[in-house]
């Protein structure tokens, strides 16, 4: 664990991996072998990278994630040390793995995790943050903090990546819940339908990303628009995969630091910060810092 410092601002729960981006033209199958363009190995997993890209805009969190005693933990605990992200370590046997092959704007992933926990979650006092960010890994800790939190008055958002045993119960205790189109169709919902579903389970704030259509969601008073995405020419497109954590990480950012701006605000700084993230290879190399956002929000207009 880093050594205490400045209460972080911002709590991530969530799942670790070392994340092996590999750039190629074509896949081996079968007895075959190819030699990658190009690759980059970093931390890896959606509230990991959040909080990472959190820390790089300059509020440095705390995270709650899997840590094993083996070389690509050590690796783990210092990629979080260099960017100044306070790990609260949950010990399992094995550190967790994923292979990433971006092509043609889509990427391909393969897995190896241990989830087989060894002790339970860490337990923070909850007080001192501004926002608690999860995407529904480690069930009983994000059920834990997510309660903790609302009782606290403490913003509670949730990555909606996919649907898990504990998502409608998790929901309930969610301020802000951004929603990827894959839970839509695991729950058999349209867009506007599933914002129904946030609504009524008491989000504050809700949305789906639709990739290039960009966002659907609602606001504090209720109102739902589109956020269209940005228009970033193809050519420019080298890895989308981590663009939505980075995404996350960004909007928890930008409300723990300017609270009062409106929730359209906070997703326009994020949006900027993911179209930062797909031109570069890997999500180390795809974290943005605050002159990066600038940049990309004074290049790229929104798609007509």
């Amino acid at each position: 664990m880093a050594a205490p410092g400045p209460a972080p601002a911002a709590l991530f729960v969530g799942h670790a991996y070392i994340d092996v981006t590999l750039l190629a033209d074509e896949w081996p199958s079968g007895d075959e072998k190819r030699v990658a363009r190009d690759y980059a190995v970093s931390f890896g997993g959606n509230a990991v990278t959040a909080a990472f890209a959190c820390a790089r805009l300059g509020l440095a969190p705390d995270l709650i994630c899997p840590q094993a005693p083996d070389w690509l933990g050590h690796m783990f605990a210092d990629m979080a040390a260099s960017h100044g992200v306070r790990v609260h370590p949950r010990p399992v046997r094995r550190s967790s793995l994923s292979f990433i092959m971006p092509r043609d704007g889509k990427r391909a992933i393969l897995r190896a995790r241990d989830t087989d926990y060894l002790q339970s979650f860490p337990l923070l006092e909850v007080g001192g943050y501004r926002v608690l960010h999860l995407d529904g890994h480690q069930p009983d800790a994000a059920l834990h903090y997510a309660r903790a939190c609302r009782a606290a008055g403490v913003l509670t958002s949730l990555d909606g990546g996919g649907l898990r045993s504990n998502t409608a119960e998790l929901m309930r205790h969610i301020d802000v819940a951004v929603c990827a189109e894959r839970l839509c169709e695991q729950m058999g919902l349209s867009a506007e339908a599933l914002l129904d579903w946030l609504r009524d389970r008491g989000c504050r704030v809700g949305a789906v990303t639709q990739g290039e259509r960009g966002m659907l969601w609602y606001d504090e008073a209720g109102a739902v628009s589109r956020l269209p995405a940005l228009d970033i020419p193809a050519s420019a497109v080298v890895d989308t995969s981590g663009a939505g954590d980075v995404f996350h990480g960004a909007y928890v950012w930008s409300y723990a630091a300017r609270p009062r701006l409106p929730w359209r605000e906070h997703f326009r700084f994020a949006r900027a910060a993911a179209a930062y993230k797909i031109q570069h290879l890997g999500n180390e190399a795809g974290l943005p810092g605050q002159d990066d956002v600038a940049a990309v929000m004074a290049r790229w207009p929104e798609k007509p």
